[in-house]
């Protein structure tokens, strides 16, 4: 029988990060960087568009974890197809916000997660939620929607799609 273990708050609510960041590095390694520009659809993002808002949500999860809010009317940008690095940055990008991502994590006690996190536009403020409900549903929920999108990006170029909970029908 195994041995009963007792988790922590944040194990019990983040305790699958590490196994999302790992099938999201996963997927983007498989992106071909001669498509970055290919679309689905005119109304999508393009596929290195797609791929380096995923890599941004690692940010935004840190920013969750270590800022009290958010005003969208002072972020850059987001990157389109004309102005994306290569494949190489991106991976590079993804592996710096990770580390950094995991230490914010590491570093955040649970009367921390409890706390307020408002996202503001200017003025305006969107939302106001509990650091731990940013974190979930606006980093790596968000982040686990995306990679789906990338994965289905990748199903339409023919591309072998990379293990994410499972195999895939390219590893059968």
């Amino acid at each position: 029988m195994a041995e009963r273990v007792t988790l922590s708050k944040e194990h019990l609510a983040f305790g699958d990060l590490e196994e999302e960041l790992v099938a999201t590095r996963r997927v983007l390694e498989s992106i071909p960087e001669d498509k970055f520009d290919w679309k689905p659809h005119e109304k999508s993002f393009s596929l290195g568009t797609l791929a380096f808002h995923v890599t941004n949500l690692l940010l935004w999860q840190q920013v969750s974890l270590t800022e009290d809010g958010f005003d969208l009317a002072n972020s850059p940008p987001p990157e389109t197809s004309g102005n994306l690095p290569g494949k190489d940055d991106l991976l590079k990008m993804f592996d710096a916000k990770a580390v950094a991502l995991r230490a914010a994590l590491a570093g955040t006690g649970e009367e921390r997660l409890g706390e307020p996190w408002t996202l503001w536009h200017g003025e305006n403020k969107i939302f106001t939620s509990p650091k731990a409900d940013v974190l979930r549903r606006f980093g790596i929920s968000h982040m686990v929607h995306h990679r789906g999108q990338l994965t289905l990006y990748l199903r339409l170029l023919d591309v072998p799609v990379p293990q994410t909970y499972g195999p895939t029908a390219d590893e059968q």
